[in-house]
């Protein structure tokens, strides 16, 4: 019997797999990853060596003002550690700098005073300004251009009219962007929702490129870093997280470069080969992954490429936020089965996306080849049904509900954490 550990919301679950039955855990080597230095050092280093750039110290002399994009209450970049190093050293080359902190919503909802606190600390929520970007508020983007993939690009007017533009956030693997962080932060982070749209059109996300861990003729990244350097996204740092979401890689400097950089190490860490077996029990790696059914999805992503046409996916995610999203609740609730939403989602031009048809597109997609226990104490069962999934209170109660339609001789394969890996 093999006792794995589950991050579920806070906490840990421990479930018990027959050795009959499990073939393979999946596991990145993020998690097992050990950092020589400390976290400190680690950011410092990255930043006393950046990656096709010059130092930020450089870039802030003479500049009156500059923003600093983060990420939102969804993403766990270890701000409270992050951010006092940047700010220290902002200011310490120039004390006189005005400096303002936007957070990249994308098209989440915006980050509560309370959310900010437990992601920068009390000190910096109380002495520096941190502004929430609204995706839907026309009055607060402007038109900067054209993406390559033709939508119309509108970004946050702050971010664009500051004299200086930085970002900070993490690497991991991304369920269609192929790798998060870098430009990321501008698009989807401070775009318009209708950019956002026209970058998660239907045709994009059905792309075979548009897949976990590829960024080469991914049409989505190509339309990003486009975004990007039309921001005059001036330098990154971008930080490598281990399951406690701890530092133990930091990538400082130019946009697309250091980012790169970054993607290859996740990617060497990252990348497993895919176990093909009839049940796969998987998890956003807890929170604040885990948050809703929309994030959850991309951890059932790193299950569908590595389960059986017919098979199972087991998600174990506490969704304690509900379904995260209207459009993508309603689009998945109110059609009769997940094929008649692919069929309606693909014809859907590239210019009439509509929100959150990016994530309900490839939920459908999962469902159309697998049924998803989706397992959370924490979820209104009911929601979950109506979703086309049914539900769990227990990994255990889920088991049973597998076994009983695979048969109890069933293969198992586990992902402790599905946002974390790379399956090929």
């Amino acid at each position: 019997m093999a006792r794995i550990k589950l991050p579920y919301s806070k906490k840990i679950l421990e479930i018990n797999i027959p050795d009959r039955n499990l073939r393979a855990i999946l596991e990145s080597k993020v998690h097992s990853y050990k950092a020589e230095d400390n976290q400190e050092e680690i950011i410092n280093k990255a930043l006393d060596n950046p990656i096709g750039s010059i130092h930020l110290e450089e870039l802030v002399k003479g500049k009156k003002n500059m923003v600093i994009i983060t990420s939102d209450h969804t993403r766990p970049v270890p701000s409270k550690v992050t951010m006092p190093i940047l700010l220290k050293r902002i200011r310490n080359a120039n004390p006189n700098i005005d400096i303002k902190i936007l957070i990249a919503t994308g098209f989440h909802r915006p980050t509560t005073r309370q959310e900010m606190i437990q992601k920068f600390g009390q000190q910096i929520v109380e002495n520096e300004i941190i502004l929430n970007h609204l995706s839907e508020d026309e009055n607060s983007v402007i038109r900067v251009g054209t993406l390559p993939s033709g939508g119309e690009l509108w970004l946050n007017k702050l971010a664009m009219e500051t004299e200086l533009l930085i970002s900070e956030g993490f690497i991991e693997p991304h369920f269609f962007a192929g790798f998060s962080g870098g430009r990321k932060s501008i698009l989807p982070g401070v775009a318009s929702a209708k950019t956002v749209m026209a970058n998660h059109c239907s045709e994009f996300i059905a792309s075979q490129y548009a897949r976990t861990g590829v960024i080469k003729n991914n049409p989505i990244h190509k339309d990003m870093l486009y975004a990007a350097k039309q921001a005059k996204l001036a330098f990154i740092l971008n930080v490598v997280i281990d399951s406690e979401k701890k530092v133990i890689n930091a990538f400082a400097g130019d946009c697309q470069l250091a980012h790169e950089e970054g993607c290859k190490f996740v990617m060497n860490l990252a990348s497993v080969k895919a176990v093909k077996s009839d049940i796969i029990i998987t998890t956003n790696g807890g929170y604040p992954l885990d948050q809703n059914i929309y994030q959850s999805v991309k951890g059932m992503t790193a299950a569908e490429a590595t389960c059986k046409e017919g098979g199972i996916i087991i998600m174990v995610s506490a969704c304690n936020d509900g379904h995260g999203g209207k459009s993508f609740y309603e689009s998945m609730a109110n059609t009769g089965s997940p094929k008649e939403i692919l069929d309606k989602v693909m014809k859907v031009g590239r210019t009439e996306t509509i929100p959150d048809q990016w994530e309900f597109q490839i939920l459908a997609r999962i469902l159309n080849m697998h049924t998803v226990i989706l397992v959370s104490d924490m979820c209104d069962p009911e929601m979950i049904k109506k979703m086309h999934m049914e539900h769990a209170f227990t990994v255990e109660e889920a088991l049973e509900k597998a076994f009983l339609i695979k048969g109890k001789d069933a293969k198992i394969t586990v992902i402790p954490d599905g946002v974390s890996v790379v399956v090929r």
